[in-house]
């Protein structure tokens, strides 16, 4: 049973398999074949919707070739309407330009003719007309030039006068109000600053207790004297003044150095060549001291800050300088405060006036030992230091040695102006002052057209009195204004000069 069972099982197995297998085959079979079908009929609907597309869009085709057709014959038809009627337009424009040639032909045969007329006509007139100039010059006695000259000189003396005229009322209109306003800015700058002093004189006399005293600093053969005098760079003068000796130096340092140590030997009364070098050597050092609070003390008081300990040490020595018997450091000081007075009225820029102001006369300090003008070499020591370009520009401008490139450097040469000028601040001896008005008058008197000059108010005007028949107004106007360039060019004067040129006419006359 068990062999035959497994054998019986194996074959039903098979058998079923048979079956399964027979199925499938033929229901494959069935399915490719509807596939197939399927597919042609497909094919066959794709043909015949193509058919008809092609069909329709033959058909478009034809219909729109047939507009563009129409439209383009239409076009055409158009076309030549156009060119049919350009064609009579410029018919007619060349027939009217054949007429209006012809007319202008016309015309020119008749301008031709009239242009004879007048050029006979023109010959004519020119004959009359020389004939009447040959009658009026033997009328007149004077040639066509000779009258021409004559009229050009008539209006060149009324132009001439016209423009003084004009250029008179133009400039005293300015003055008066320029000086209104300049005397309104100096007065408040004057009230405002109100220096107690400016005036110092730095003595070089020095005050002996007897008459025995300059016999010990002589000394024996003349050895104290020379060791003082060479040690100390001066010279001193022991003359026949009652208890005084005076000490001569151009470098006011040196000579205030020689006049401290001087005091004191003869305090101290040990008076020979040891004694005389060690005093020396201690007074140097503390007139430099003094020389660096000096100027720090005006830096303060001018309110200047920021200056190099260099440049306040060599403006501290203008406290030993004068000029005209006026202090420079005090001068420097009272400038830079005219100056910001000014520049706050004005709108300039205050610290660089103030410091302009300040260090204006640098060069001062140190032009007995350097070749240049004290402008030129305060420039140079300030730019030397870093000193703001501006500033620099006002110290060397303040004389008009270069151009003043600011508004800053002209307010600073005018509070330079003020404090050397105002009653007071300077004095001049008796012979410089008649030289400077001399010399006033020496420079108006060498211009031609002048008569006589003369300096007034103590060399702060000068009138000139020009001769009427060599000078016009225009002229006056011109030697006032070379008169005052040649004064500026040639001399050296505190403030300003007045060039006052006069001319009038008079017409005398006697009863008989």
């Amino acid at each position: 049973m068990g062999n035959n069972g497994i054998l019986l099982l194996l074959l039903l197995l098979v058998g079923d398999i048979v079956i399964i297998a027979a199925i499938w085959f033929f229901l494959n079979r069935h399915f490719v074949n509807r596939l197939k079908i399927d597919r042609q009929n497909q094919a066959d609907s794709i043909i015949v919707g193509a058919k008809e597309t092609a069909k329709s869009v033959e058909i478009e085709a034809k219909d729109k070739a047939l507009s563009i057709l129409k439209e383009a014959e239409e076009d055409i038809t158009k076309r030549r309407t156009e060119i049919s009627r350009e064609e009579e337009r410029l018919h007619k424009r060349r027939t009217d330009l054949d007429n209006r040639i012809e007319r202008l032909e016309q015309r020119e045969q008749t301008i031709n003719k009239r242009q004879s007329l007048l050029d006979k006509r023109s010959n004519e007139i020119e004959k009359m007309y020389a004939q009447q100039l040959g009658e009026l010059q033997r009328i007149a006695q004077m040639s066509v030039e000779e009258a021409r000259q004559v009229l050009m000189q008539e209006a060149e003396k009324e132009a001439r006068n016209d423009m003084a005229r004009i250029m008179r009322s133009i400039e005293a209109e300015a003055r008066a109000d320029g000086e209104k306003k300049a005397r309104e800015i100096i007065a408040d700058a004057i009230q405002r600053v109100a220096s107690d002093h400016v005036s110092e004189i730095t003595t070089s006399v020095v005050i002996l207790p007897n008459e025995e005293m300059k016999g010990r600093i002589v000394g024996r053969n003349g050895r104290n004297i020379r060791a003082f005098e060479q040690a100390a760079g001066v010279d001193v003068i022991v003359d026949d003044t009652p208890e005084a000796v005076t000490i001569s130096c151009f470098d006011p340092v040196r000579r205030e150095i020689a006049r401290r140590s001087l005091d004191f030997l003869i305090l101290d009364g040990r008076i020979h060549p040891a004694h005389i070098e060690k005093v020396l050597e201690d007074k140097a050092k503390e007139v430099e001291k003094n020389i660096e609070e000096a100027g720090e003390q005006a830096a303060y008081d001018a309110g200047v800050s920021g200056i190099r300990p260099e440049i306040l040490k060599m403006l501290g020595r203008l406290k030993y300088r004068t000029s005209y018997g006026q202090n420079q450091l005090a001068h420097a000081i009272e400038v830079a405060r005219l100056g910001s007075v000014i520049a706050s009225e004005l709108g300039a820029n205050v610290e660089i006036v103030k410091a302009a102001g300040l260090l204006h006369d640098l060069g001062k300090a140190m032009d007995h030992n350097t070749e240049g003008t004290h402008a030129t070499l305060g420039a140079e020591f300030a730019r030397r230091y870093g000193v703001n370009e501006k500033i620099v520009n006002a110290i060397a401008s303040h004389h008009h040695e270069v151009d003043q490139e600011s508004l800053e450097a002209i307010i600073v040469e005018s509070a330079d102006a003020i404090s050397g000028a105002r009653p007071g601040a300077r004095r001049e001896d008796l012979e410089q002052y008649i030289k400077r008005l001399r010399a006033l008058e020496d420079i108006a008197n060498s211009f031609k057209g002048v008569s006589n000059s003369y300096a007034i108010q103590a060399g702060r005007e000068v009138r000139i009195i020009v001769r009427p028949e060599d000078i016009d107004d225009l002229d006056a106007l011109r030697i006032a204004r070379d008169v005052a360039k040649k004064i500026e060019e040639n001399m050296q004067y505190p403030g300003q000069i007045k060039v006052t040129v006069i001319r009038e006419t008079r017409a005398v006359d006697y009863a008989k």
